[in-house]
This record gives structure tokens, sequence and C-alpha cells, in this order.
């Protein structure tokens, strides 16, 4: 009994974890720019298929982590310079704008890579004995590299220069660049940040999952589910997002199949769309 417990609080944990990871890149970018980034999840494929390039070019895996944060950071830069930084006062519009980037990012990949699903092989993903039950090494990995990053982006967030300097100008940005905070060159590096980040949360997570060039779509969505629930703006908000979103799926998940999983997370969202819209704990 007390093994199924465990078993069911670390699957659960995982599925926490992984959520966070990948929709921390989106709840930097829409949370505090107030852009929805409608191509996040490609940018988490792009993460994941620069772990299958390595491993087909027979580098060492650890190599894929600067690879895809090095394409990410050139390409955000380069989506945020010329096509985000023009529709800031249209929200509409780049939404728009960043659901075509999306299709694109996945007709290239298919043209280079093929539709195909990949698996990426790894020897992290052998099981460890904890507390009389085998688990995944890697999962466990997640599960303590979620927690250990949650924890340092709170603190850079409230204890940093360069948080303070991110809060002045989601507070007012018109404020912030009287006092001379350059607020351009801020929304750029927070851009390239969140890009960044999905990014590596695709290389992460690409031991783990299927490969394919419609992955990004189901990140996508879960990430969007996690900002309605749990508002915009905050970590607590962030925090508490995934926990809804992640907990409700996981059990109805495990006692229902995955579709009533999803079916309950849809319904959760629109609930809080239509009772809760700022979320749970929204900035504004």
């Amino acid at each position: 009994m007390e093994t199924d417990l465990l078993l069911h609080g670390l699957n659960l944990a995982y599925e926490l974890a992984t959520l966070m990871l990948a929709t921390l890149g989106l709840a930097v970018v829409f949370g505090l720019l107030g852009v929805l980034n409608m191509a996040h999840g490609e940018f988490v494929m792009l993460g994941a298929y620069a772990v299958v390039t390595v491993q087909q070019w027979g580098w060492p895996l650890a190599t894929a982590m600067p690879v895809a944060l090095a394409d990410c950071a050139a390409l955000g830069w380069a989506v945020e310079r010329w096509l985000v930084r023009p529709l800031y006062a249209r929200p509409f519009d780049t939404l728009l704008a960043t659901w075509a980037l999306a299709m694109l990012l996945r007709k290239l990949v298919e043209a280079i890579w093929g539709k195909g699903y990949r698996h990426v092989e790894s020897s992290l993903t052998l099981p460890v004995s904890l507390g009389g039950t085998q688990y995944p090494f890697y999962r466990l990995s997640l599960i303590v590299l979620a927690i250990v990053l949650m924890v340092a982006l709170l603190l850079w967030y409230r204890r940093s220069a360069a948080g303070l300097r991110v809060r002045a100008m989601t507070g007012n940005p018109v404020l912030a660049q009287a006092l001379g905070i350059d607020t351009r060159r801020l929304a750029s590096q927070t851009f390239v940040v969140g890009v960044m980040l999905a990014g590596a949360s695709g290389v992460l997570l690409a031991p783990l999952v299927r490969i394919e060039p419609g992955m990004g779509l189901d990140y996508l969505l879960d990430a969007f589910f996690v900002l309605v629930v749990g508002g915009l703006g905050t970590l607590g908000g962030f925090a508490g997002g995934v926990g809804v979103i992640g907990g409700s799926q996981a059990v109805m998940s495990s006692i229902a199949g995955q579709t009533s999983g999803y079916a309950v997370v849809l319904v959760i969202s629109i609930l809080f769309l239509w009772l809760k819209p700022n979320g749970l704990f929204s900035r504004r």
C-alpha cells in the first residue's frame, strides 16, 4: 500500500514538473510582456529536435542543450525584433503573426526531418530503487530540477536588480522608461529568455516523449490552460495554475483515461474564464 502511494505521488510530481518546465517559457513571455506566443510549442519542438540532431551526428546528448539554447536565442531575437516588436500595441495581430510562425516552423521541421516519429535513446531513463519501488532516474532528476528552477526564478525575480527592472517595466512601462530603463531592450531580452526556456524544456523532455512536427500544439494548450487558471504576471499564479491543471489531469487520467483528463482540464479552464477571468493570483 505504501509503495503504491509512493508511486502515485512520484507520478503526480513528475506530471507537475514536466508541465512546469513546458509552460515556464510562455509564462515569462505572456505574463510579463502580454504577448501570447502561439509558436511556444514549436520552440519546445525545436529543443527536442536538437537532441535528435546531435544523436544523429554522434555527438554526446549533453551537447543538445547549448545547441538548442543558441538556436532558440538567435531565432527568438529575430522574431522579437522584426515580428513581435511592431505589434506590441496590437495583441490580436501578434497572436496571428506568431501562429503563422508556428505553422512555418512545423513545415520546416517536416521538410528537414520528415513527418515520422522520432525517439531518443538514453541510459538516464533506466530505473533506480527508491523506497522499495523502481522509478526512472531521469524522471526523479526532472522533479528535482523543476523545484530548483522555481526557487531560483523566485529569488531572481524578487531579489535581483534585473528582476526589479522587469517588475518596473511590467508595472508601469512609461515611468520605467522615464527613470532610464531601456524598456525596448529589456522586453527583447525577456522574450529571448522565454523562448530559450521553451527550447531547454524540449531538450529535457526529449528522452521521455515521442518527437514529431506536431508535438508543440499539446504543449501550447497545456501552457495556455495553466495561465488561464493561475493568472498572469505572478509566480504564485504560475505555480497555482500548474498545480490545478497538472494535478487534475494526472488524477483524472489515472482514474478514467487520458481523454477524460483533457476533458476535465478544458472544463476547469472554461469555468475560470467565466467565473474568475483574472485567474488565481493575477498581477492585475
